[in-house]
């Protein structure tokens, strides 16, 4: 009995040894298993490199006010878990911290300062949250941010209501802060601010209601310092004060600056005069102007006038330099051949600002005409919507772009909507079949745009008013993009689960031609198999568009295509063709040559790059995919994710597009058919109570057996 105890005592003590070396393990060796889809918590490559190579100090400072309801609660662990996540990969130059920050103890015991103040400082303010107290809905205000600082420079994220491309945000910011350090550090030439701000405003100030004008220029010139200090003295800074009403007004025509003019006021006492505000940031033959004073108008008091605040247009000012000099990668858009506007007007159904504002926090956008030429060294280069005929001419800089290894997007329409009575603008219009020439270029790499619009039973459903019956009409042309539509075996598409589309061509690929070239085409998503062409449409109205009454026309068409390799030239074996008078003499991009050979006896042999460098060929047959019909303004529905990861990886940034595609939460269920819907109902109906019985059954016999089994072994015992 004593052996026994002192075996289970030796037993506990070494069960318990073990215990303990195996938490002093863990308390060094970090496991830990991400069983999300999407590995949601869990870093992406390229977010940690960046944390892996910072080479000067960074800290990320994160403001939240404590106790905040569901959803809001979340958000703070999951940045907690997310940091630490980055802490485990990071060198020794990352670091972060936590301050609360709430309306009643501002003072922070373990900081020792005003953490109110402190985030204010970061340029850090409250968001107002709509909370349920007491079975009442109130407002509350809060504070839910972050601030990184790098060195002297900041990059803030003011407002961080969700855990949504969280990862993403943080990552581009770092990267951005280091760009900038090394851009910034490395300008040949300063960044020339002036403040055009009339003495003579003056004299008006006060019937515009601007009784703090005079105080501007001081206000402004040590705003700009203040920046100056932490743009490593990238700023030369000057206030322009012009005399003289040509001159002001040659100015506001170059740079669109505000000019106030006014008569004899007061009986002749202010004579009758003119003034400039505005103030211009100028780098390497661009510019931005930035408002000074602000006019709007009231109903029954007429213009009204306002001073920008000081720390608006220092924010401006900023962010001014950042594109100027570069901070983000180039994105080339084709700004001529009657191309969508970049900026359209808000609420435009071919409005482009959502695709805009998105794209401009992570590049710089830069607007390419034909007559100036394709730079070199461009990434990617955007076609939208194309509507007027290309020249021979121009074709060549395109396609020379790609022999140089631009990467071009083409978004191409083969109808474009023209109002029928141009007196009528709101009237519905005729589609009208667009052939702009960039046809040619797509079909000899191997991709045709077809003449004609997608339509699919499987499309957007559109709810109807009371006043037309109610119910839903199908928008047939407005195709619904389901998950088995989507290839997702490019690690940039793995989480897009659903797209929608809307006046859509297919396109045909020349699979022969692409074999013979060595170029490699993925289809990104196409029609289901109930899908059908609009060969000749003239208007589009949902009413009037049916089922095509022949079922074998019914098909999969592909929509979307990425073409990758070394191009051959459109232009191969060809002259160069001749350069309107306006091209001639130009520089990069291939105008060097002037058109055709000045001479006869000259030749021109190694002037057209016959093969491209590897490069990649984007094409979609709608325009609508970039417009903010599809795109919305924060970015996260599934055809924001699909376009700007396109962008990415176009831009060879393909590890940002992996990372922003893990966040797209959409997950629609499979669409079955209705013999697997009832099956599956019946089971969930009457399969699972079965089973349950089955089971019960099966345990009761089994235990009736072991009984009979112990009843015989017992009885055979008793026997002997």
């Amino acid at each position: 009995m004593r052996a026994q105890r002192h075996g289970r005592i030796v037993k506990f003590l070494v069960y318990l040894a073990l215990v303990i070396l195996i938490n002093a393990a863990a308390s060094t060796l970090f496991l830990r298993f991400d069983l999300t889809a999407n590995r949601m918590y869990s870093l992406s490559e390229v977010s940690k490199t960046v944390v892996g190579s910072l080479k000067e100090p960074m800290t990320i400072n994160v403001f939240f006010t404590p106790d905040l309801p569901a959803p809001y609660n979340t958000v703070e662990q999951y940045l907690r878990d997310l940091l630490s996540e980055y802490a485990l990969y990071a060198n020794k130059s990352f670091n972060y911290r936590f301050y609360r920050v709430g309306e009643e103890d501002a003072q922070q015991p373990d900081v020792g300062v005003d953490t109110r103040r402190l985030a204010s400082d970061y340029g850090i303010t409250p968001v107002q949250i709509q909370v349920v107290e007491k079975d009442e809905v109130k407002f509350k205000r809060a504070y839910m941010g972050l601030a990184i600082v790098h060195g002297d420079m900041i990059e803030r994220i003011p407002a961080l209501t969700t855990t949504e491309g969280l990862e993403y945000k943080l990552t581009t910011s770092m990267q951005k802060l280091a760009n900038k350090i090394s851009v910034l550090s490395g300008l040949k030439d300063k960044v020339e601010v002036k403040l055009y701000l009339s003495s003579s405003l003056e004299a008006v100030s006060s019937r515009m209601s601007l009784k703090d004008l005079d105080r501007v220029p001081a206000q402004v010139e040590k705003a700009v310092g203040d920046l100056n200090a932490r743009l490593f003295n990238a700023i030369s800074y000057r206030r322009v004060d012009l005399d003289g009403r040509q001159a002001m007004e040659e100015a506001s025509r170059t740079y669109n600056l505000m000019m106030l003019t006014w008569p004899d006021l007061d009986g002749g006492r202010v004579k009758a005069g003119a003034g400039l505000a505005g103030m211009v940031v100028e780098y390497g033959g661009r510019s931005y102007t930035i408002p000074v004073i602000q006019a709007y108008t009231i109903p029954l008091f007429g213009t009204q006038y306002r001073l920008t605040p000081v720390e608006k247009m220092a924010e401006a000012l900023e962010q001014s330099i950042e594109s100027l000099v570069g901070i983000n990668e180039t994105l080339g858009y084709l700004a001529d051949k009657g191309t969508l506007g970049l900026y359209g007007q808000p609420g435009s159904s071919a409005s482009l600002n959502n695709f805009q504002d998105l794209a401009s926090r992570v590049y710089t956008i830069k607007e390419i005409t034909l007559d100036k030429g394709i730079p070199e060294g461009l990434g990617c280069l955007l076609i939208v919507r194309p509507t007027e005929a290309f020249t021979d001419y121009e074709l060549f800089q395109i396609d020379q772009a790609l022999m140089r290894g631009t990467n071009i997007a083409v978004l191409l329409d083969p109808f474009v909507e023209r109002p029928a009575d141009p007196n009528q603008p709101m009237q519905p219009g005729q589609l009208m079949p667009v052939t702009t020439g960039i046809e040619r270029l797509l079909a000899h790499y191997g991709v045709k745009v077809e003449m004609s619009l997608v339509c699919d039973l499987n499309s957007f459903k559109q709810r109807m008013p009371e006043q037309y019956g109610g119910g839903e009409q199908a928008i047939y042309y407005a195709p619904l993009i389901k998950p088995s539509q989507i290839n997702h075996e490019p690690r940039y598409m793995k989480n897009i689960n659903e797209l929608i589309t809307y006046k859509i061509a297919p396109l045909s690929l020349d699979t022969t031609r692409m074999k013979e070239n060595n170029l490699e085409a993925t289809v990104l998503f196409t029609t289901s198999d109930k899908a059908w062409e609009l060969k000749n449409p003239t208007m589009l109205n949902p009413m009037f568009v049916r089922e095509p009454g022949d079922p074998s026309s019914m098909g999969t068409r592909t929509l979307a295509c990425l073409v990758q390799g070394a191009f051959p030239s459109y232009f191969a074996g060809k002259d160069i063709p001749a350069a309107p008078p306006a091209h001639q003499g130009e520089g990069a991009s291939g105008a060097q040559e002037g058109g055709k050979a000045a001479s006869p006896a000259l030749g021109h042999g190694g002037a057209v790059l016959e093969r491209s460098r590897p490069a990649k060929l984007l094409v979609i047959g709608s325009s609508e995919m970039i417009t903010d019909n599809l795109v919305t303004e924060e970015g996260t529905n599934p055809n924001a994710v699909f376009l700007m990861n396109l962008i990415d990886v176009l831009n060879n940034r393909e590890e940002i597009a992996v990372m922003r595609a893990k966040t797209q939460t959409i997950n629609p269920l499979e669409v079955t058919d209705e013999n697997v819907r009832l099956a599956a109902k019946a089971f969930n109906v009457l399969g699972l109570p079965v089973l349950v019985i089955l089971s019960g059954i099966v345990v009761w016999a089994a235990r009736a057996a072991r009984k009979k089994r112990i009843d015989a072994m017992f009885s055979r015992r008793a026997d002997a």
